[in-house]
């Protein structure tokens, strides 16, 4: 006791403070990496690490990575032939956050192909966090952006075929061909998915930065918002502690502020992988029933560059990219058939 209070009399004196916990781990420079919700995220993650591998920005590296997807025609759940909602518009919902807690969202976005750039533009260079709908798109056009038809005739074709019956019921997973990985590492049963792509990613400057982005339930009634676009459901960063995203069926992950509570989980302690169980845990515990016909999915990552994932139901999968290796894996999931 008599050393530790000379210790704090000593830095006092000298006019410094303890070194913290944060600074030490802050000092160990884990390793950079880039982590993405589903199969699809190993092209996503290829392009944000270019912008790593340059010693660019965490920031810069997910929108990067994250308007591969947008721009994607193929990807029927996010930017660019994305399912529209059941009156055939195509509307999109993004957010962005970075290391110094810096944030800026769209929701309910029309024809605008980037519109995680132009969340980012809302963090930038307004004093705002979140614009919608006309309101956003006018933003959008002002800032620049320019508008393009997002509805493929391959997504207008499955709305139109959606249309003969109108029955809205969300799927786990959406299983296609479009995404075979290559990737020797992928693990047997990994499923070819469609939805949310959540990016977080840690730099060489050791900070983290995240992006969500989605046109959302296809099909949906109009104005219908999920969790892609909410800071606190959708993607949380914390540069002190680490990053989460999530994807799956939006309103259950706003119900328990999911990628927040998997932060303030790793802030107690846990690994992130052990912070998306309890998290996921908690979506079982709200509404079991509901639990058992959704999918909901968690990816995680700390600041010493450990990372995790979990999931309500087997098919989610997510992407991995480092300097020495890059991966599509498949997450551990919580009902066993």
């Amino acid at each position: 006791m008599s050393s530790r209070r000379n210790f704090i009399q000593q830095s006092m004196l000298l006019g410094t403070l303890p070194v913290t916990q944060w600074d030490l781990d802050r000092q160990k420079k884990a390793a950079p990496i880039v982590i993405s919700t589903w199969d699809f995220g190993k092209y996503a993650n290829q392009a944000a690490w270019e912008v790593i591998a340059n010693k660019g920005t965490a920031l810069d590296a997910v929108e990067a990575g994250v308007k591969v997807t947008e721009l994607d025609a193929n990807n029927q759940s996010v930017g660019y032939g994305g399912l529209p909602d059941r009156d055939g518009a195509v509307t999109l919902d993004a957010c962005i956050m970075d290391h110094e807690y810096r944030c800026g969202s769209v929701a309910a976005l029309e024809n605008i192909v980037h519109a995680i750039s132009v969340a980012r533009a809302v963090m930038e260079k307004t004093p705002h966090v979140m614009l919608v709908g006309p309101g956003a798109l006018q933003f959008a056009l002002e800032n620049g952006f320019k508008t393009s038809n997002l509805l493929t005739p391959a997504s207008e074709k499955a709305w139109k075929e959606w249309l003969k019956n109108a029955k809205y019921e969300p799927v786990k997973n959406i299983e296609n061909q479009l995404y075979q990985p290559q990737n020797s590492k992928v693990l047997p049963g990994s499923r070819d998915n469609h939805d949310t792509i959540g990016m977080i990613a840690l730099d060489q400057h050791h900070n983290l930065s995240g992006a969500c982005t989605t046109s959302g339930m296809a099909f949906k009634l109009k104005g219908r918002v999920g969790d892609s676009p909410i800071i606190g459901a959708g993607l949380y960063v914390d540069n002190e502690i680490g990053a989460a995203t999530a994807t799956g069926v939006g309103e259950e992950v706003i119900r328990i502020v999911g990628s927040h509570l998997v932060v303030e989980l790793m802030r107690q302690g846990l690994t992130p992988q052990k912070a998306c169980i309890a998290a996921v845990e908690r979506v079982v515990k709200r509404n079991p029933a509901r639990a058992k016909d959704i999918q909901v999915g968690f990816i995680a990552i700390n600041r010493k560059g450990e990372y995790g994932a979990f999931a309500l139901h087997d098919g989610f999968t997510y992407s991995v990219k480092t300097a020495k290796e890059e991966l599509v894996l498949q997450s551990d999931f919580y009902f066993k058939k």
